[in-house]
């Protein structure tokens, strides 16, 4: 019996060898080693399940510390398309096709039919097409990585299903329409990287229920509407961007006195006063308030933050003296010009 699992089953490999011939890398020559009939033998990239030997990661990066990248003394380069054949892999885990910079085509529709998948990452190639409609249906599914690609549609709402989500990233694509009511049903999700891409609409309240998200980049969008003031209650939040939308409304209050330390609100349409709520909870690492339509004084009790690092306040309508003390002792004048009627140091403006 051991003989009949001692090498990858024939369809595996042919499948592999499918996936191979539409690809074209003419540098590095990774599938050089792609021969012999056994695909979990020393195949770059390709390890298999130690008792079924079914192939379980294709593992190939464009950019890596390898020796064959140290022999040529440069990153990878590959055209050509992911092969639907990768789905004749039913026993696949992981597939990571990343920093190629020239694959371009659809990701693979059947993919969603890949009951064991847990990470796909396909960051940094010329990927267009949709994300697929079905992706709910992998339930096992922690890592979905398709930044700096050219991916269009929607988000689709069967998303939400993907309770194991950890790390979702589509930054830097042409992804357009709301981000999903229901986005609060990826309860295991940490990282939500959104940045850089056409969505629109809300941030949706649901959203903020998330209780193990400590990252969320919504930036470079058109998102509008008010800024949820349950952000401020999230348990680990510790960075919010959500610069150059379409934010209208005043600033929530939670924000200040919330776990956050990277806060950038930035290039909106944000009005009203800087709540005046800083206390020895607040610690923060950046502050970026600047190109929107904030009014009033600065308030007082940012110098009872237990820390400030960068703070940015230019281009808004804030009027009256600058604090002194920390924070305020360390900070360039680029921090407040372009206000209505501020004075103090380090402007050149006595009050």
């Amino acid at each position: 019996m051991c003989s009949a699992v001692s090498s990858c089953p024939p369809s595996d490999r042919a499948a592999l060898l499918a996936f191979k011939a539409a690809l074209h890398e003419p540098h590095l020559g990774i599938f050089n080693s792609w021969t012999g009939a056994d695909c979990c033998h020393k195949w770059y990239g390709v390890s298999c399940d130690q008792e079924t030997r079914r192939v379980a990661d294709i593992n190939l990066r464009g950019e890596s510390e390898e020796q064959i990248y140290q022999r040529t003394h440069r990153t990878g380069y590959m055209t050509g398309y992911i092969s639907p054949a990768i789905c004749k892999l039913e026993r696949l885990s992981s597939i990571t096709i990343a920093d190629w910079k020239g694959i371009s085509g659809e990701i693979p529709r059947c993919i969603t039919n890949l009951p064991f998948l847990r990470i796909v990452d396909l960051i940094g190639n010329q990927i267009s097409g949709t994300i697929p409609a079905d992706i709910g249906r992998l339930h096992r599914l922690t890592v979905f990585n398709v930044a700096d690609n050219k991916i269009s549609g929607r988000i689709p709402p069967s998303l939400t299903n993907v309770s194991s989500l950890m790390h979702l990233d589509l930054r830097n694509n042409k992804i357009s329409g709301p981000i999903p009511r229901a986005f609060g049903k990826l309860q295991m999700l940490s990282r939500g990287l959104l940045s850089g891409n056409q969505i629109s609409g809300p941030v949706p309240e649901s959203l903020t229920r998330i209780y193990r998200l400590a990252d969320l980049d919504l930036s470079r969008n058109l998102i509008s509407g008010p800024i949820p003031s349950s952000l401020g209650k999230m348990a680990v939040l510790s960075t919010l961007n959500l610069d150059m939308n379409r934010l209208s409304g005043p600033i929530p209050v939670s924000l200040f006195s919330s776990g956050i330390s990277d806060l950038n609100l930035s290039r909106n349409g944000l009005d009203g006063k800087i709540p005046d709520a800083f206390g020895v909870r607040s610690y923060f690492t950046v502050i970026d308030l600047s190109y929107n339509k904030l009014s009033g004084p600065i308030p007082k009790s940012i110098a009872s933050a237990s820390y400030v690092g960068h703070l940015d306040l230019s281009h808004n309508h804030l009027c009256g003296p600058i604090p002194t003390g920390s924070p305020f002792d360390h900070l360039e004048a680029s921090s407040f010009v372009y206000n209505d009627c501020l004075c103090g140091k380090p402007l050149n403006k006595p009050c």
